[in-house]
């Protein structure tokens, strides 16, 4: 390498995603290898063409290492209070405008039987015990103050909204805000279709491969889908394979599909198929609760969809108490 710097800079140079830019060595991307190295110079590329395939297959495998680790958990993560993991189906939680916590239906109806049966007029958040909000204003000032403490999810949140509402650059400036400050599969989820739509920023397929790289990566079910459909249509089926199996692990119903239209085609083993049917049960039964099929059994689906903004109504909240299950 040529620059000022000694063996630190040298060692930098030519580093798998870039991962080092010191003092005033800004590193230039490799077009030729997807990215996955950087060089001080074209002269330093020229230096170093003869490793530079090795060095970029080492880099693309320590890439497909990280790329297919199956996630511990999908983004959504638990229900913060009954610890069961959270549905992927997004009708079965609300989130708290006053903590940002997604709350599972079964915690939430739980929580309105309780204040109804103890005649408790002032409702509190099931999780952090703050008043409901009485008002659409009320709501915007809780969100607002957990945007203040970069709160990921009420930054994300605020990117969703303004995507809805036609401002997709100040959706983009959010959900580029949250993928910044931390790990927010989320967000990188949400960058990977503006990135495809060109809604906001410029149409580019290589962000958008990379964002929904990333939101695959922390547990975005979805993103690891379209990767799989991707890969498909570049005829790298065994790619696809891994992506369809991560995502059924994690209780993705899309993913299953392909992977029966795989399987059928002579692509998935019978093996791979039958473990990934079993663990995708597996996922979708660790959602499932006495709580939460009570409340769904009640059309409490049907409720927070027009409701969710945590107020309550007071006849759902009679029809609450007639729920025979123990909580």
């Amino acid at each position: 390498m040529r620059s000022e710097g000694g063996e630190v800079a040298d060692v930098m140079c030519r580093a798998p995603y870039g991962t080092a830019e010191i003092d005033s060595i800004k590193l230039k991307e490799c077009n030729s290898c997807d990215h996955l190295l950087r060089y001080c110079s074209v002269a330093c590329q020229e230096d170093h063409a003869p490793q530079h395939e090795q060095d970029y297959k080492r880099a693309a495998e320590k890439r497909d290492d990280i790329l297919y680790r199956q996630p511990e958990s999908s983004h959504l993560g638990d229900c913060p209070i009954c610890l069961l993991p959270l549905s992927l189906d997004t009708k079965h939680s609300i989130m708290q405008s006053c903590c940002s916590k997604m709350i599972c239906i079964g915690c939430y109806c739980a929580s309105i039987r309780y204040e109804v049966a103890k005649m408790i007029k002032i409702r509190s958040c099931p999780f952090c015990r703050q008043p409901e909000p009485k008002t659409e204003a009320e709501i915007e000032l809780y969100k607002m103050k957990r945007r203040k403490v970069n709160d990921l999810v009420a930054i994300q949140e605020a990117g969703k909204r303004r995507y809805h509402d036609g401002d997709y650059e100040g959706a983009f400036d959010y959900f580029s805000k949250a993928a910044g400050l931390g790990d927010e599969a989320e967000a990188y989820f949400c960058l990977s279709f503006m990135y495809k739509d060109g809604k906001g920023v410029g149409k580019d397929a290589a962000k958008r491969l990379y964002h929904l790289e990333e939101a695959a990566i922390g547990g975005q079910p979805k993103a690891r889908h379209d990767l799989g459909v991707h890969e498909v249509k570049r005829g790298r089926i065994e790619r696809a394979v891994k992506h369809f199996i991560i995502a059924a692990n994690l209780g993705h119903d899309g993913s299953v599909k392909a992977l029966r239209e795989l399987y059928a085609a002579g692509n998935v083993s019978k093996e791979d198929f039958c473990m990934a049917l079993y663990s995708h049960k597996a996922a979708i039964d660790a959602t499932t609760s006495p709580q939460r099929e009570a409340a769904v059994a009640l059309g409490a689906m049907h409720f927070l969809a027009k409701s969710r903004s945590f107020i309550a109504n007071s006849k759902y909240s009679i029809l609450l108490l007639k729920v025979k299950v123990k909580m």
